[in-house]
């Protein structure tokens, strides 16, 4: 029996989507990086997660901009229009990408904001590169050494996240992620959502941005070193890195129904942050709460953004 044949592959320009952004790549940290923005004023860079790319943040690149800040949306080492390089997917790496996109776009600093695995990086790099990182707010993704705990001691935490530890196979992943033009990234953001997971268009957005070719093997090669890393020097070294304090206004955003990161987990990451500390769990949201409520979740930030002494 023959394998069937393989979905047709999507240009990178499918990521290129219309709006009253602008886009354009930017150089940083060795690679180019793909960014929307809108808008002028103090720099917010946002960072995706999984299995998206920058359009996750097209909500709040409105709305930010409205609010009189610089939005940017940049897609992460391997994802949608940047580039797909064969390596450098470890979190001190694509956190110095982060950083790097900063300087490139000729700012002294910026405010991160943060989903799932671009909450992980932005987590590295308020700790790593401080003087770069005006403010940091994370949604659905605790501090790296709180994931690291809860992954390993934790065993409903384990089971969240069966995904990461199915990811550490060869190729399967990508294959099941590219398979059928992509079906299982709608299937996934469907789950990990509450009850108002993005429309039919958005899950079919996702899926062809999945099929642009390597952009599945690029997409799961952090959480591989993620996984693979825990009893090797550099990951030892990094979680050791880790410890240090994150000394920047944090804001720490929260669905109560996530199913893949606990509340539990999530919850007590302020123990890093020698800082003003804001926890915020919105009710009845999952895993995206900047798309299944992004009214909600925009106010929350821009008013937490424009506080000029955000308190414990």
């Amino acid at each position: 029996m023959t394998d069937p044949a393989p979905p047709p592959a999507q240009p990178a320009s499918a990521v290129l989507l219309d709006g009253p952004w602008s886009h354009r790549d930017v150089a940083a940290n060795g690679a180019r990086f793909h960014i929307a923005e809108l808008g002028d004023g103090p720099l917010v860079l946002l960072l995706h997660g999984f299995p998206q790319f920058w359009w996750t943040w097209r909500h709040q690149l409105v709305a930010l901009a409205d609010a009189g800040f610089r939005a940017v949306a940049m897609d992460l080492r391997g994802v949608g229009g940047s580039d797909r390089t064969p390596r450098g997917y470890d979190p001190a790496n694509l956190a110095l990408d982060v950083t790097g996109v900063i300087r490139s776009l000729g700012e002294s600093d910026a405010a991160l904001v943060g989903h799932d695995l671009g909450g992980y990086l932005a987590w590295t790099a308020a700790a790593m590169r401080p003087k770069l990182v005006r403010r940091l707010a994370v949604a659905s993704m605790p501090h790296p050494r709180r994931w690291r705990s809860a992954m390993l001691r934790d065993v409903k935490q384990s089971r969240a996240g069966s995904h990461i530890w199915g990811f550490q196979r060869p190729w399967i992943p990508e294959r099941q992620l590219t398979a059928d033009d992509g079906a299982l990234v709608a299937e996934l953001i469907q789950e990990w959502s509450g009850p108002r997971p993005p429309e039919d268009e958005a899950l079919q957005t996702y899926r062809r941005a999945m099929c642009i070719p390597s952009a599945a093997h690029c997409a799961v090669e952090p959480y591989r070193w993620m996984v693979r890393s825990l009893a090797r020097p550099d990951g030892i070294q990094f979680n050791r890195r880790m410890k240090r304090p994150v000394r920047v206004p944090t804001l720490h955003l929260h669905g109560s129904l996530d199913p893949v990161m606990r509340t539990r987990s999530a919850a007590g990451s302020g123990e890093y942050v020698e800082a003003p500390y804001r926890w915020r769990l919105f009710d009845g949201l999952g895993h995206f709460p900047h798309e299944e409520d992004p009214v909600a979740f925009s106010s929350e930030l821009i008013n937490w953004l424009r506080d000029p002494e955000p308190d414990r």
